[in-house]
């Protein structure tokens, strides 16, 4: 099959597992690895219903009380009008929908070869015939159209690691199905890029960072250890330098906390995750990615030459799906449909990362004026199993490892711009 056609078959519109759980490096060739495997390889959102927004208040006609209005003129009260039904677009399943992606992998050219999945082998189609139904509305169909009047002459940046690479190249390919954007900068790593749609003046850009504050790599006979020395009172100023320039920042972090870390602020070691060393304080995971998300909404809301208009959007930690092992000792992610919601384990670090960023992001919103939105995908997420690459990403140098971080494209990640255009048109 020539993987470059429509291999759809319809009209382009263009835990019973295991979990991803902390683990410790065991030696420095696997961590160089798994450090190159992941650098290359809430809020509800008011929505009036349907059925409210066609709901008509009636007057009601109250018979007076004739023990006291006995010559008074029947009394008509008005009640107050009904509330508003606020919809949480973020909650809801996975129903079938079977029009198929708004773009294939003939209709985008941009697509990553980690990503085409088609491209690389895999099979089973049904993974992209889903679309996600909130239990109280519907969430708009994603219009490229619409999305790029509403950018018109801003600048929009992707903030944080390569699951942030992956929505910011699901968007891509989306807004190119309405114009061809140019590619203007494209660093050697492709770490940091920039495509511009001359027609609506508007920059997409990708700013990549591990741990979105300061980090050195600790370097081990000049090769790179795993092992980070992280700076919590340090915004890593390679993103940071841009934030003046943004008018939507999306920001994103997480996979690479579950690894040996040194904590420092002010240069002074205060603790270490996973380090197991005596008269260091320690932390978990959780403690690491709080003090990130912190110093960096902090930054955000203390930025004296940001534009006022400055929105800054939480896109909350997107979960893996490994079963039966990690992804260096087996692990795979070969299912081929979603889970229902009960089926799903909250329980996880998953869901945990969660919280702390929601936590983070709420108490900086709370202390200043800045505009601070959640963009909450970590529950439809964990109900999709199936949209992972799997063994399908096409690596030369890690064969036989699976890849149950990244996303297909197309696949369910396009919806997390679904919930993003609804976001930013409220």
């Amino acid at each position: 099959m020539n993987a470059s056609v429509n291999i759809y078959g319809k009209r382009e519109r263009g835990l019973n597992m295991n979990r991803l759980m902390p683990f410790l490096l065991t030696s420095l060739a696997v961590a160089s690895i798994f450090s190159f495997f992941l650098a290359y390889s809430p809020n509800p959102i008011p929505i009036t219903s349907k059925e409210a927004l066609n709901s008509v208040v009636h007057d009601q006609n109250l018979q007076p009380d004739h023990d006291h209005l006995s010559h008074a003129a029947p009394v008509r009260l008005i009640p107050p009008p009904k509330k508003k039904e606020v919809c949480d677009l973020f909650k809801g399943q996975w129903v079938p929908d079977s029009r198929g992606p708004l773009y294939t992998n003939s209709t985008c050219k941009t697509i990553p070869e980690s990503k085409d999945c088609f491209k690389n082998g895999r099979m089973d189609r049904d993974y992209v015939n889903w679309r996600w139904k909130p239990d109280k509305c519907e969430l708009p169909e994603f219009d490229p159209k619409a999305f790029l009047e509403i950018v018109r002459g801003k600048k929009m940046a992707f903030v944080g690691d390569s699951v942030a690479r992956n929505h910011f190249e699901s968007l891509l390919c989306l807004l190119s199905q309405e114009e061809l954007p140019k590619d203007i900068y494209e660093d050697s790593e492709d770490r940091f890029r920039t495509w511009y749609f001359p027609q609506h003046d508007f920059n997409l850009m990708k700013l990549w960072t591990k741990y979105l504050i300061a980090a050195d790599e600790r370097m081990v006979n000049g090769t790179g250890s795993g092992i980070f020395d992280l700076h919590i009172d340090k915004i890593d100023d390679e993103w940071g330098k841009h934030l003046p320039d943004l008018d939507y920042a999306i920001i994103s972090d997480g996979h690479w906390f579950f690894r040996v870390l040194y904590l420092y602020k002010g240069n002074k070691l205060i603790g270490c995750v996973y380090c197991n060393q005596p008269n260091i304080t320690r932390f978990n995971t959780g403690n690491a990615v709080r003090m990130a998300f912190r110093s960096a909404f902090k930054y955000i809301s203390t930025c004296k030459n940001c534009k006022g208009g400055l929105l800054t959007v939480l896109r909350t930690f997107a979960p893996a799906h490994f079963e039966n092992g990690a992804w260096n000792t087996g692990g795979y992610c070969n299912r081929t449909s979603p889970f229902g919601e009960a089926e799903v384990d909250y329980k996880t670090f998953d869901w945990e990362m969660r919280n702390i960023q929601i936590k983070e992001i709420n108490d900086a919103r709370r202390n200043n004026r800045k505009q601070f939105r959640v963009l909450d995908i970590t529950r439809a997420m964990l109900m999709r199993p199936d949209g992972h690459p799997g063994i399908h990403w096409g690596n030369q140098w890690m064969k036989g490892y699976s890849d149950c971080v990244h996303w297909c494209m197309p696949g369910p990640v396009d919806y997390w711009n679904n919930f993003l255009m609804a976001l930013i048109r409220n």
